[in-house]
């Protein structure tokens, strides 16, 4: 009885420690907290609490929804007879988008599968960044997508909530 007693808690330790999976660099869920703009207008802009971003990361797919605007949006009254303007201050800052991704190194590739944008969703659509990290902080570095560098990439700086 007692050698199937430490043979039991081997089993269950092995299985246990074979189960608990390291994470990746990037997975887990982050919120954005500030981001660096260069080109024309650069500047860092903190973002606010309550953050209205949120990147969930497995190890190999991502989703992402964030709100892309300095200030508040408006609150349609009536979305059935909105004019086009009203409809592009509130729907027009939002970003929704889901897809797998790679790490290789420092660099992360993103392959969208769904998208608010169409065009993020074109065949062969991707793009790339640089990333450091130092704990629960990351830095994201935008560098090229499917039609070459961009000119003024942007930083973001984001946290793990969790």
């Amino acid at each position: 009885m007692k050698k199937l007693l430490v043979v039991l808690v081997g089993i269950l330790s092995v299985s246990g420690i074979a189960s608990q999976s390291t994470r990746g660099p990037v997975e887990g869920v982050w919120q954005t907290v500030e981001i660096t703009l260069t080109g024309p207008g650069a500047r860092t802009i903190a973002i606010p609490e309550p953050r209205p971003n949120l990147l969930i990361a497995t190890a190999r797919h991502y989703t992402r929804v964030e709100v892309q605007a300095e200030k508040p949006r408006p609150i349609l009254p009536d979305p059935a007879t909105a004019t086009a303007d009203e409809l592009r201050a509130v729907w027009g800052p939002f970003v929704g988008e889901a897809g797998t991704y790679e790490v290789a190194g420092n660099v992360i590739t993103m392959r969208p599968i769904a998208a608010k944008n169409p065009a993020a969703m074109v065949p062969g659509a991707f793009i790339t960044y640089t990333f450091k990290r130092d704990g629960d902080t990351i830095w994201v570095t935008q560098q090229r997508n499917q039609n070459g560098p961009f000119a003024n990439p942007f930083t973001l700086k984001a946290v793990r909530i969790e």
